[in-house]
């Protein structure tokens, strides 16, 4: 496949849901375009193939548009198999944790709940994936189960690390560890200039074995 015939990924290096799905594409050695925006300056380009506005964004070489991170996990992993337990802990993931994680993250920026504690609500999440993991998600193995629910632990572990430190998930510690310190994931999380039309494309590129 030429260049100019690869799946074109709109991307921001922080967001933790382009991040997974950037661990997707990389996991799979799916060759692609890889478009660094900002998100206080969206390029036209990726508002008119989804005018939602948020990252990321993969267009197919068929000119399909996949606008969720989770669908871009499903396609580049065949994730056509995830049981309901697994689903489950992603539906938990992206609902009920992350808007915890959010409120947690950024106090006063969000509708909050008189008395709430959003960290305390995090960790029962975080108990969960510690009963769970082995060392990963679904065993010895880096999956996509991983992949998806990663990215979210590792941002509420960094809002305030001596805290996080101090909690009794030896588990999710080493899981994060393996991860944050693995080859893929500093591929993953390597800095790009911001994309610009009018500049050279970046190919993220594979050799066929």
């Amino acid at each position: 496949m030429s260049a100019e015939q690869l799946p074109i990924l709109y991307s921001f290096r922080r967001c933790p849901y382009a991040m997974r799905a950037r661990l997707a594409l990389y996991s799979a050695l799916i060759s692609h375009e890889h478009r660094e925006i900002e998100l206080k300056n969206k390029p036209t380009e990726m508002l008119q193939a989804s005018p939602k506005g948020t990252v990321p964004v993969l267009i197919l070489t068929d000119n399909t548009v996949l606008q969720e991170s989770l669908d871009i996990m499903k396609w580049a992993l065949k994730l056509n198999n995830l049981g309901t337990e697994e689903h489950k802990l992603i539906q938990l993931n992206d609902c009920s944790f992350k808007q915890a994680l959010d409120r947690y993250k950024y106090p006063g920026r969000y509708t909050e709940e008189d008395g709430a504690d959003y960290r305390q609500q995090c960790t029962v999440f975080i108990e969960v994936l510690e009963a769970r993991l082995n060392p990963f998600l679904n065993g010895k193995e880096m999956g996509g189960l991983d992949m998806a629910i990663f990215p979210f632990i590792r941002q509420f572990s960094m809002v305030d690390p001596q805290w996080f430190d101090t909690l009794p998930f030896s588990a999710v510690k080493t899981w994060l560890k393996m991860i944050s310190s693995s080859e893929i994931f500093a591929q993953v999380m390597a800095k790009h200039p911001r994309w610009d039309a009018s500049q050279a494309p970046l190919y993220i590129s594979w050799k066929e074995s």
